[in-house]
């Protein structure tokens, strides 16, 4: 296998998880957590003497090429796992050859698999200022920002741009083709982008059906797109896989409780939380006539003006968003919605398709889903209500998340 081969395969095989993505407070979701790729960290940060000292330099060891160049001697160590050998010998590759983008690529993926992620955003930044279509930077940087970074959406984007870039350009050499698909499918359905999802995976799966990080987006962005039956089905498959089986179960949870089958539901759930207790704690799900209760005291607490414009606007209460209601948008509206708006915005004729014209909706399971306790449960009411008020006066999602409200 050739080495940029051995590079993607590490990539792809040291898995753990992908922080969970906060639910979206609006018309399109957010995806669950899914396991994913990260190279192993070290303790590299330096530490402080006092207030105000300078930081002790921790110099690199002298590269030991064994007959070799210092780059093919960082690739050889990067290979071998030996991260602080690979990043010697590429620190001193790129000394010897500073418009060598491949050797600022390799300090970047030795710098990443170290745990030293803004180190490693310079080395892979100025890679790819001096060769915009470095293969090994393009996938380095895309896992940085999909993948090894905390999720936010400005890093999801990022991470796609590298990765489609790697996958468009016809020098890419064909063993990070599926690579390149891998992250971005991952960042695509973080962005709660499920067709494009799902489109890499496919790609990913063509080449190896039996890639369990691609059958794993696969199945979350068929969750997304509401192809329940299918999602289900891929979903089953997965239980028995120690990586992502707790995701498993509760994507077969969700799925259930849909149809109404509550006890198989829960039965799920608690499997999930059984495997993964962190990542799917108890929820603080408050009763029906509660939650009702909670989402007119936010609505009361409103701004005036606010108040003003939910004028014979009704807001009420549900279980879970309606397929029809899914299904009334394409690309479809994702099932873990927290509320939704109907109808035109403020201004705009209404057309009698709505009665009444406008209303707004929040969901109380995916709401008390989206957080951990009644205290963040009511926040997070309040920042629903008033994402849904931005659709009313006209905003669309784009502009709401400029603005904080994602």
């Amino acid at each position: 296998m050739s080495r940029r081969g051995l590079l993607a395969l590490f990539l792809i095989l040291t898995a753990c998880k992908r922080s969970t993505p906060a639910p979206t407070t609006g018309d399109a979701g957010l995806p669950e957590v899914s396991s994913v790729v990260r190279a192993p960290a070290a303790n590299a940060a330096p530490v402080e003497v006092g207030e105000g000292a300078a930081k002790p330099v921790k110099p690199l060891a002298v590269c030991r090429a064994k007959g070799s160049s210092p780059l093919d001697a960082a690739r050889s160590y990067y290979d071998g796992g030996r991260f602080e050998e690979a990043l010697s010998c590429a620190a001193q590759a790129a000394a010897q050859e500073p418009d060598l983008a491949a050797a600022h690529a390799e300090r970047g993926v030795a710098l990443a698999a170290l745990g030293r992620e803004a180190e490693a955003q310079l080395a892979f930044s100025r890679a790819l200022a001096i060769d915009p279509g470095d293969s090994d930077a393009l996938l380095g940087a895309a896992h940085l920002y999909a993948v090894q970074l905390p999720s936010t959406r400005e890093r999801d984007e990022l991470g796609t741009l590298y990765a489609e870039r790697g996958l468009s350009q016809p020098g890419t050499p064909p063993e990070l083709i599926p690579h390149l698909a891998l992250v971005a499918a991952m960042a695509f359905n973080d962005l709660g982008q499920a067709e494009e999802a799902l489109a890499r995976a496919a790609i990913v799966l063509a080449r190896d059906p039996a890639s369990r990080e691609a059958l794993y987006e696969r199945a979350l962005a068929l969750f997304e797109l509401c192809r329940f039956s299918e999602a289900k089905t891929a979903f089953q498959g997965l239980i028995n896989d120690p990586e992502r089986a707790a995701h498993a179960h509760q994507h077969l949870g969700l799925l259930l409780e849909r149809e109404g089958k509550w006890k198989q539901a829960q039965a799920h759930f608690d499997k999930a939380r059984g495997l993964a207790p962190e990542d799917f704690p108890s929820p603080p799900m408050p009763t029906e006539d509660a939650f009702r209760q909670d989402v007119a005291r936010a609505v009361a607490e409103l701004p005036a003006d606010m108040r003003g414009d939910l004028e014979g606007v009704p807001v009420s209460a549900e279980e879970l968003p309606a397929e029809e209601d899914l299904l009334a948008n394409q690309p479809p509206l994702s099932p873990t919605i927290l509320g939704l708006f109907r109808g035109p915005p403020l201004g705009a004729p209404c057309d009698g398709s709505e009665s009444p014209c406008r209303s707004v909706v929040l969901y109380r399971r995916n709401l008390a889903r989206a957080v951990r306790t009644p205290a963040e449960l009511n926040e997070q009411i309040r920042v629903t209500l008033l994402h849904e008020i931005g659709h009313l006066r006209g905003e669309d999602d784009e502009e709401l998340a400029a603005r904080g409200l994602e």
